[in-house]
């Protein structure tokens, strides 16, 4: 890992003219305003880094919820082994990237937007915040929104259930305006997730509605429904097809999951897939990972060449783990990311009707468990979709590690694939969120607000438990439940992290429950 953990940052040159410069002294090097103004640049300009910056990198994503979630960990044994992988926090920076790189630059353009009279990319912008912030706060609980801008001394964060219901509200009005104006062409050239299509953005708006109303479901099952019927029912549909996901283009830059394990090797496959993948003779596990090239790693089960590394493990030195399975090389050339996909949105129609919403169509789980499954593995391009999706055997394995046998497990999950109409609705819940979470490989945030809400899948706890009274203490029988409010805010807005503590309904703590999960059943 880079010493500076790769920062990056876009910058957008947003000045204004005099109303007397001469124009033969405008530097003939220089973007000019009227330059700018031209087909929609001096207010389009920052959408695709603004857009790119909804994901983080090595700190943000793979040392925090990638591991935490099984998909990946590190054989790095980062400050003496002791880091946020193992429960104690050493690094938490996506809240600057939120407001640095997605906040700071849409407030200049909804601003803009209002001085050159193109409201429809003031609406766009805060479409793209909406999208941040409904991150941010499943990182941390309560986050600046309301006030962001504010020039008081304390500036004040909204409390969660405030919070939800204002992005609701929010997206209302996105998407009035968007339904306005079906055939604007504005976004065209600086779109490169859906190349300014409208319809794509409003499939996207419902879409996301009910990603939210679904994290409400047990906190408020009453506002979940009615929010997530309305983005079932509306007319302007949701994401359905592979061809109208939701990928953030990466600009040139190389994936950050790519970077991490191929140039840095600080990442590896992580134990848990290879469980759940391996035992479930999934066919999306090489299109995820490679093998190791020495075959004894993965003796104690042969014809299933993989190797992970625990989640939270222990790592005494590099070496030791270093040669564990990489990613997959396809992910050397990727171009864009996963935000949104058809086959998460199948997922939350067969957990919404689980739940009783009502929507025209079909309204039965397993129609839309299986749907997600066959979007997945196309989308992943793997093969033998069918056949893995009648196998009602084939179970998660259990862990060995050849190198180091206290990251050893026993399979906590005896989930199979197929559905069974006769199983309860628990069961039929853990069928979903496992399929679920296997499909939203490089999107991990979204898994972990799913296995915080929900408890599944049933992954391990970390090997080592390094949590503490400085960060709060994880239980030897819990799990890590958010990011503490960062120290800049602890120093520079310490009264309103303290009214902010308040509203969390806990201590500023890695323990302390998010307002979307409760400690309560699914049902």
């Amino acid at each position: 890992m880079k010493k500076s953990f790769i920062a990056i940052l876009f910058l957008v040159a947003l000045t204004a003219c005099t109303k007397d410069f001469e124009a033969e002294n405008q530097n003939p090097y220089q973007i000019s305003d009227e330059m700018l103004k031209q087909d929609y640049n001096l207010v389009g300009s920052p959408f695709s880094g603004m857009m790119y910056n909804l994901f983080g990198g090595q700190i943000e994503e793979d040392l925090c919820q990638d591991s935490w979630m099984g998909y990946l960990n590190t054989p790095t044994d980062f400050v003496g082994n002791v880091n946020n992988t193992t429960y104690y926090i050493r690094w938490n920076s996506y809240w600057g990237r939120v407001y640095n790189s997605v906040m700071s630059p849409s407030r200049q353009v909804i601003r803009l937007a209002k001085e050159n009279n193109l409201p429809l990319f003031a609406t766009w912008a805060k479409m793209i915040r909406v999208l941040s912030i409904s991150k941010l706060t499943a990182i941390h609980g309560p986050v600046i929104y309301t006030n962001y801008g504010s020039t008081a001394n304390s500036i004040l964060y909204d409390k969660e259930s405030d919070l939800y219901n204002l992005l609701f509200a929010q997206l209302d009005s996105i998407q009035t305006d968007f339904a306005a104006n079906k055939d604007y062409k504005g976004f065209v050239k600086f779109d490169p997730s859906y190349n300014g299509s409208i319809a794509s953005w409003m499939k996207l708006v419902n879409s996301l509605r009910l990603r939210l109303a679904m994290r409400l479901s047990k906190v408020d099952p009453a506002l979940a429904k009615t929010q997530g019927e309305k983005a079932l029912n509306d007319a302007a549909g949701l994401i359905t097809t592979n061809d109208g996901n939701f990928k953030i283009g990466l600009l040139g830059n190389k994936l950050y999951l790519s970077v991490i394990c191929f140039e840095w090797n600080d990442t590896r496959m992580g134990a848990v897939m290879e469980s759940f993948l391996g035992g479930l003779n999934d066919g999306r596990i090489s299109k995820y990972f490679q093998p190791p090239t020495d075959i004894t790693l993965y003796a104690d089960h042969p014809n299933l060449p993989y190797k992970g590394i625990r989640n939270g493990s222990y790592n005494t030195t590099k070496p030791l783990h270093v040669n564990f399975s990489m990613v997959s090389n396809d992910f050397k050339t990727a171009q864009t990311v996963r935000s949104f996909t058809a086959a998460e949105i199948s997922f939350l129609k067969a957990e919404a009707a689980l739940r009783g919403w009502s929507w025209t169509g079909k309204t039965d789980a397993k129609t839309y468990y299986e749907e997600g499954v066959k979007l997945s593995f196309a989308d992943w391009g793997a093969g033998g979709v069918d056949s893995y999706l009648a196998d009602a055997t084939s179970k998660p394995i259990n862990y060995i590690d050849p190198v180091d046998s206290r990251n050893n497990f026993t399979a906590s999950s005896t989930i199979t694939v197929a559905w069974n109409e006769s199983d309860n609705n628990e069961l039929k819940l853990e069928k979903i969120m496992t399929q679920k979470w296997i499909n939203n490989y490089t999107n991990s945030l979204e898994s972990w607000c799913d296995f915080r809400r929900t408890g599944y899948p049933k992954i391990p706890h970390v090997a080592k438990n390094d949590s503490s009274p400085d960060w709060g203490v994880i239980p030897a029988d819990g799990w890590i439940q958010r990011m503490p409010f960062v120290n800049a805010e602890r120093t520079g807005n310490a009264a309103a992290v303290a009214d902010a503590t308040t509203k969390l309904g806990g201590k500023d703590e890695i323990g302390t429950r998010l307002y979307f999960a409760p400690n309560k059943p699914n049902f």
